[in-house]
């Protein structure tokens, strides 16, 4: 979880001015936390506590209204409804790191993923994105290789990695779909050789730099054991006490360091 928030800020600068390159400083005075980070903390928080998840993703987004959501999410957000919208965006796949921490066998990480997705995320899209990463979460901590964790993809999902980031840099361009973004976030990972690598390849192909780095940074994090104490930190420095507090519960709860 806490590998998806500094994925999210240290992405944050990069969504609107894309660089494609793995060059680059990791933190400025310009990283800050999106919505990303916000509804990630909204379902993390829901497990802790018992609240559903459509209640946590709106008490969250009245706290902070101004971190950068999606339209369809906003309007939702805004509604007294709490009936799904059918999308299939990146925001499913985003927020479900939390998932992929709490449970303790795969098949209840896919169940819950399903479940924190549908609160808006109801096309197979959608659904098929946060179960995707929930699930690399769980089979990366769990010791799984790269190579199983992808065939586990590809068998099960259906998703395709015919690609090399190299191949696909040059054209890469913003797109906040599950099937146009999870994969290459996905790949960022497969070919990072650790953590802040991860992040770096994720940032490398530009789009939506922000949730790819949040998607890939969350799996590294889970692969590679920790967030990396210097990264560590300036993340707990730009998120501000509420949130800090609950990702310090929630690490403790799960059995990591604060």
């Amino acid at each position: 979880m806490l590998g998806a928030i500094a994925g999210d800020i240290i992405g944050s600068r990069f969504e609107w001015h894309n660089h494609k390159s793995k060059d680059f400083e990791l933190f400025t005075a310009a990283s800050c936390f999106t919505d990303d980070s916000v509804l990630t903390v909204a379902l993390a928080d829901s497990l802790l506590t018992g609240i559903p998840f459509a209640e946590k993703l709106k008490e969250y987004f009245w706290r902070y209204p101004n971190a950068g959501y999606g339209g369809r999410f906003f309007r939702w957000a805004v509604s007294d409804s709490t009936q799904p919208y059918n999308s299939f965006g990146n925001g499913s796949a985003m927020r479900v790191s939390p998932v992929g921490w709490y449970f303790n066998d795969l098949s209840t990480v896919l169940s819950e993923a399903h479940k924190s997705a549908s609160v808006t995320h109801d096309h197979a899209e959608g659904i098929k994105g946060a179960q995707v990463t929930a699930a690399a979460i769980f089979l990366a901590r769990s010791g799984e290789n790269k190579a199983d964790i992808r065939d586990f993809i590809v068998e099960r999902f259906g998703y395709v990695f015919d690609f090399s980031l190299d191949d696909i840099r040059p054209h890469y361009h913003f797109d906040v779909t599950c099937q146009g973004s999870v994969p290459q976030a996905l790949q960022a990972f497969f070919e990072a050789d650790d953590f802040e690598d991860a992040i770096r390849n994720a940032v490398s192909i530009g789009g939506d730099s922000d949730t790819i780095a949040c998607i890939t940074g969350g799996i590294a994090e889970a692969f590679y054991g920790e967030v990396p104490t210097p990264i560590r930190k300036e993340v707990f420095a730009r998120l501000d006490p509420p949130l800090a507090e609950v990702v310090r519960n929630f690490l403790q709860a799960v059995g990591r360091a604060p």
